[in-house]
């Protein structure tokens, strides 16, 4: 209990030590809007701005579905209460629009005011509210239809609009679990996130064209940093607070193996200056290419300094891997948790796959949740630097995925049953059983060898996400 009290002490102090611009609050649950006091954070990923969304009721006054002359001021009442059990999740949403809609010419009444949401999320009350929902279809947005059972018969048309051009961003949760209103919302958070998120990579080789093509799908800014500034920003960093970032890194580990205090230090002082750097550009994800164009061309490997910011709510991705940056977006925008970027190897005796990186973060349940047993030791290949190879927990369920280009997602699903800690392959590692069939993945995988891993069953998010931005989403494991 004790060690653990210093963990929690020493990633709160480090956040504080850095300028104080972010914290990560108190352990517990975190939810997307309740960032600790003074941060800049809204929610894990993104800086600033709210999710805008437009809720609205459809209900017809002659619906005689659930029941003949049904309340709809009581209904909207009753759901009031339902999202006010939800605050806590639901807390970085603004509803910009929030109306009962009982008529196809209240619609036209509200289109002007729907132009800058996110998504639109419509609530079915009653029978024969078709008009309405074709009427608000007709905006072309992201549009999720939340619908209780008894609602109406409106349901059996769902799935024909879905295959119309006017349903094309159309989708549908029938559900009496009203906790599913929260889910309701997700895909539109991953909209609102990638569309503010800026990456800075450090690089010499910017991908102009695939930047030029993000930008214009999804709103995401990919600058490019030079080594002259992260130098800068490097030695800017008092070296006593860099001493002390490392002292707290060293005193929390399970054990250090490998590196020296002084290349500790070095890490420690190069993650305080991304931080600095995400502050100066208000942006929220930091890669370096680390083993291309900045190898060695820096004072100390970044993955200590990644480790932090994913611990944070912000992002570190390795070796300027830009698809994966914008899959730990998206991830972190459905989820709130950060991904853990891999090197896969395969074990089809045992259907699974084993997913490893010398970089490894410690809150994989996101900012201010339970803390993963780590040991900082050097990377495994390169035999230098200082990483945390962290101790992912078993039994979790997991998500693979990698967003290739701007119009395919690809991903597949598992459970962690094991977290090897062997003298092979990457330093953190953890075997995944596939829910799919290993002997097809490897016959289906293409486009690379990183992934992104997040914990829980996401497939139904990516999958409303998707269909939302027009991509197409593939199970390599089937």
């Amino acid at each position: 209990m004790k060690k653990e009290m210093r963990r929690r002490e020493f990633l709160k102090a480090a956040a504080i030590g850095a300028g104080g611009a972010l914290s990560l609050g108190s352990p517990g649950i975190l939810a997307f809007g309740a960032a600790p006091k003074g941060s800049r954070l809204v929610s894990p990923g993104c800086r600033g701005t709210k999710v805008k969304v437009a809720r609205i009721y459809m209900g017809n006054p002659e619906g005689l579905w659930p029941k003949p002359n049904l309340d709809l001021k009581s209904e909207v009442r009753f759901y009031e209460k339902k999202f006010e059990e939800l605050k806590e999740e639901l807390s970085d949403v603004d509803f910009v629009v929030d109306e009962l809609i009982t008529s196809p010419e209240q619609v036209e009444g509200i289109k002007g005011r729907l132009k800058d949401v996110d998504g639109i999320l419509l609530i079915h009350l009653t029978l024969r509210i078709s008009p309405i929902l074709e009427g608000i279809l007709a905006a072309g947005l992201p549009t999720m239809v939340f619908a209780v059972p008894f609602s109406g018969h409106d349901w059996v048309r769902f799935g024909e609009l879905r295959k119309q051009k006017l349903g094309e961003k159309m989708e549908c949760l029938l559900t009496s679990d009203y906790r599913q209103l929260a889910a309701a919302v997700r895909p539109f958070r991953a909209i609102h996130h990638l569309r503010e998120a800026r990456i800075l990579d450090n690089t010499e080789d910017l991908p102009a064209e695939y930047a030029e093509a993000v930008k214009n799908k999804f709103g995401t800014e990919i600058i490019k940093v030079a080594r002259q500034q992260v130098l800068e920003a490097y030695n800017a960093v008092d070296i006593n607070e860099a001493t002390a970032e490392a002292d707290r890194w060293i005193k929390g580990a399970v054990a250090v193996v490998e590196p020296s205090r002084e290349e500790i230090i070095k890490s420690c002082r190069l993650a305080l200056a991304f931080q600095n750097l995400l502050d100066q550009e208000n942006a929220t994800v930091m890669t370096v290419d680390c083993y291309g164009s900045m190898y060695h061309q820096l004072p100390a490997f970044p993955c200590i300094g990644f480790t932090r910011l994913n611990n944070m709510g912000l992002g570190g991705i390795c070796e300027s891997d830009l698809q994966s940056a914008m899959t730990y977006i998206l991830f972190q925008g459905l989820s709130g948790r950060p991904g853990f970027i891999s090197d896969p190897t395969l074990d089809t005796s045992i259907n699974s796959i084993i997913l490893a990186h010398c970089m490894g973060t410690t809150r994989m349940d996101g900012p201010g949740k339970a803390v993963c047993p780590y040991k900082i030791r050097c990377i495994m290949e390169r035999q230098e630097g200082a990483v945390a190879q962290v101790k992912m927990q078993l039994g979790r369920k997991v998500t693979q995925a990698i967003l290739i280009g701007t119009d395919q997602l690809l991903y597949f699903t598992g459970e962690i049953i094991d977290a090897p800690d062997i003298d092979r392959g990457c330093r953190t590692k953890i075997t995944v059983k596939l829910d799919g069939d290993a002997e097809t993945l490897w016959k289906n995988w293409s486009d690379g060898l990183h992934r992104v891993t997040c914990y829980e069953n996401m497939a139904k998010d990516l999958e409303h996400f998707c269909r939302f931005k027009g991509i197409k989403m593939v199970n390599e494991a089937v």
